[in-house]
């Protein structure tokens, strides 16, 4: 189609057929003269735009001249991605562009992956999830049933005719399995206006072995090797994207000289120039660059490579003054904090408001305003901004809506943003991040070997091995291994949380590595690696050293989150003399103080602090007790099953932290009670049936059932803190356990109880929770 066809044809709509037959049919009834040059112009230009329309937005049949067509290529680009992601691009036309997601389905993506060579896809993006491309929008309003040969069988617009914008495009999941036999003619790794691949090369002698690596060449990956960036116009601006993009917060400045001698010293391949970032991207291909074409050895003026120096945030300071400043910073009490997430760096946005911790909803959150987070925090930039509670819902108020930064600032409180009000948004829409951090190498010291998936497990680890040398690897010593530790190996592998921490494998038996290597292992469960745990160290000390008794996990993406609904606590919380005839039952289960063994029974009674408590599953797993039914115990006395030896820890403390009062509670039933309107139950205790808790759903123990209280009968009059603690002995895993401690004022006057100010542990400031024991007023809580 030439300039005027192409011109004419995009000021027109698109005729029907039988408008172009009438059209031939006039125009072949006249003389040439007659029906004009003009007419026979625009006929040309109608039937090339029905080829065009025909082409896309119906299935055309194979035609004889089918084989003539170029076969279209198809690649995946963005940022950050996996091989198998990505956004989708096409060749058409000589021209590289995207496919606009407008209608987009997963049978799109079907088609799409199968011509990349994968056997299918697990799930497609939209709104330019992997950044926006370049160019034409090829496609639009793209409808496959999904087991079309190739994306030109499909409906679609036509052709180049979209109404959409780049922030549109849309990308595809492929399934990480090749179609065996597939001949790789697409073009999936990106061409000339893309930069996937960044790194920093460190030249310096002493700095190459370390980790992370905080300065050295811009380097960016070209075909098969590496290619460095001409320094000419580069500015700190431009450091800072490359910093941010290497999990490092700012940049400094760095010594040009030494890297001048260097570069004098060495044959260079430069591969970009003129890079100009305004500093707020969070990628280098989102600034603006032109690249060098053909042999660029002695292309750059200024004879210099970028370099690049970055400071590492606390989380990976290496030199005693960052530690220092670390230390000072921990301090300081922050205003920003991540929960819910597996790994560093991502997680649930909290922010500190009125000295309450509260969320952020996700109205017109994005990558500008998490990048400011992540910096914050001592990261990089963001790799996503994610919407939806896709970390978790979180408890308490929601402080702050529609955050909008510019990316320049220091803290997310200098953002514009708006002041929440209940209406405007649930904890169904929580904002979350993903931060770029910087690389350490930590899942290279870490494998599993025998399990039926990549997921689990019998735990191996790298030891003693010298620079360059070959590892040695061995087994972890399964004395003292639970679910803290398999937390940490679940992180440190990169496969997210731990569902299981096994102290026996002898069923994993595979692998051909026998010597325990290290014992002792006791995590916190945040580290970021087993070696940054207590650990025994070259002095092994495990009473049995075979392979059976070797440390596993079973690892998990998701994981449940418990949380005490603490306002429900303080406003059913009263005292009940309760007559000692009335608990032998509870006697039996050992529900009451060691004192009652003592008491003239059956006459007398105990005193009982009693109150509800009702326990949500915030998180994105079912809450399931770790043993299995054949290993449930029925108790006869209250005609049940009990999955977990205890569940809760309630206990009565002097405010100074010493015990004068305990109780505990097995999981008498877990079982769903209520549920968020859109959440169907799941779990139901009746007949043996399956006990847990549904994400989205919360289990109600009732003040009045047994053993749902605390036995005071010895308590003196005083001030006391009640506390109660879920999964205490962290027996399920749970995505995070700082929020399963409740704590509450008691003051208590020997015949009535006043309980306030209940939160969850970790709900207030430090200040708050210095000032908590100070009593503010009472409440009129009678003994029933």
């Amino acid at each position: 189609m030439n300039g005027a066809a192409g011109a004419a044809y995009s000021a027109r709509r698109v005729r029907t057929a039988s408008e172009l037959r009438m059209s031939a049919h006039v125009c072949a009834g006249r003389a040439m003269g007659r029906c004009g040059t003009r007419a026979w112009q625009e006929l040309l230009v109608l039937l090339g735009g029905l080829w065009m329309w025909g082409s896309g937005a119906q299935p055309t049949p194979p035609s004889p001249t089918s084989s003539s067509v170029p076969p279209l290529k198809f690649r995946l680009a963005g940022y950050p991605r996996k091989h198998n992601e990505g956004r989708i691009e096409v060749f058409y036309n000589e021209e590289w562009g995207t496919i606009c997601d407008d209608d987009f389905t997963l049978s799109n993506a079907q088609v799409l992956c199968r011509q990349l060579g994968f056997v299918g896809a697990t799930g497609w993006a939209h709104s330019a999830k992997y950044g926006k491309g370049v160019g034409r929008i090829w496609l639009d309003n793209v409808n496959c049933a999904g087991n079309e040969k190739s994306i030109r069988d499909c409906k679609h617009r036509g052709w180049g005719n979209s109404d959409c914008s780049h922030e549109e495009d849309a990308g595809v999941i492929c399934k990480d399995e090749r179609i065996p036999g597939f001949k790789d003619s697409n073009v999936i790794e990106t061409e000339q206006s893309h930069v996937e691949e960044v790194r920093l090369r460190a030249v310096v002698s002493g700095a190459q072995r370390r980790l992370p690596v905080t300065e050295g060449i811009v380097e960016v990956r070209y075909k098969d090797g590496w290619a460095q960036i001409c320094d000419e116009g580069w500015d700190s601006k431009n450091s800072r994207v490359i910093c941010g993009m290497m999990g490092f917060p700012t940049e400094k400045k760095v010594n040009r000289n030494f890297y001048k001698l260097f570069a004098e010293r060495q044959q260079l391949n430069y591969r970009l120039h003129s890079v100009s970032c305004t500093g707020t991207e969070v990628h280098i291909s989102m600034c603006t660059f032109q690249f060098y074409r053909g042999n660029s050895s002695a292309a750059c003026s200024t004879g210099m490579p970028a370099v690049v120096s970055c400071l590492p945030g606390p989380l990976f300071a290496t030199s005693s003054t960052q530690k220092k400043k670390q230390r000072q910073q921990q301090q300081s009490q922050p205003r920003i904090r991540l929960k819910g997430g597996a790994k560093a760096g991502e997680g649930r946005v909290e922010v500190l408001k009125n000295n309450e911790w509260g969320t952020i909803c996700d109205d017109r959150w994005n990558l500008l305003s998490a990048s400011v987070v992540c910096r914050e925090l001592g990261f990089g930039s963001a790799k996503e901004a994610l919407t939806g509670a896709r970390m978790g819902q979180g408890m308490g108020p929601i402080h702050l809506n529609e955050v909008q930064c510019l990316g320049t600032e220091k803290s997310l409180w200098s953002c514009p943003f708006k002041n929440i009000t209940q209406e405007d948004c649930k904890h169904t829409e929580d904002a979350a991040v993903r931060c770029n951090i910087p690389y350490m190498g930590y899942e290279n010291l870490i494998r599993l070997s025998g399990g039926r998936s990549r997921f689990e497990g019998r735990v191996e680890v790298a030891v003693g091995a010298a620079e360059g040398d070959e590892p040695r690897w061995g087994l972890v010593c399964g004395e003292g291994w639970g679910t803290l530790e398999a937390m940490v190996a679940c992180r440190q592998l990169g496969l997210g949380f731990a569902n299981h921490g096994l102290q026996e494998t002898w069923y994993w038996d595979a692998s051909n590595v026998t010597e325990m290597v290290l014992s002792g292992v006791k995590c916190a469960g945040h580290e970021l690696s087993l070696s940054h745990c207590q650990h025994h160290g070259s002095s092994l000390n495990c009473r049995n050293t075979g392979t059976r008794f070797a440390a596993g996990v079973i690892c998990s993406e998701t994981a449940s989150d418990l949380l005490l609904h603490a306002p429900l606590v303080q406003e059913t919380a009263y005292i009940e003399d309760r007559p000692l005839h009335m608990l032998y039952c509870a006697a039996e289960e050992n529900c009451l103080s060691s004192s009652a063994r003592h008491a003239n029974w059956p006459y007398g009674h105990r005193r009982l602090l009693r109150f509800s408590s009702q326990i949500h599953n915030n998180g994105r797993a079912d809450f399931r007790p770790k043993a299995g039914r054949h290993s449930w115990v029925w108790h006869e006395c209250h005609r049940h099953y009990h999955s977990m030896d205890i569940f809760t820890h309630y206990d009565i403390l002097t405010p100074n932290g010493t015990k004068v009062a305990e109780g505990h509670k097995a999981s008498f039933c877990l079982e769903d009670t209520e549920c968020e309107e859109d959440v169907a139950k799941r779990y139901e205790c009746a007949n043996f049936g399956e006990q847990g808790i549904t994400v989205g759903c919360w289990d109600l123990y009732r003040h009045d059932i047994d053993c749902q209280w605390i036995d005071i009968t010895d308590v003196k009059p005083g001030n006391y803190i009640l506390q109660v603690v879920i999964n205490p002995n962290f027996e399920v895993a749970e995505s995070d356990f700082t929020n399963n401690a409740m704590k509450c004022n008691c003051k208590y006057d020997g015949h009535r109880i006043w309980v306030h100010s209940c939160h969850i542990g970790d709900a207030l400031s430090e200040e708050a929770s210095k000032r908590f024991e100070q009593y503010p007023g009472q409440l009129n809580n009678q003994i029933s």
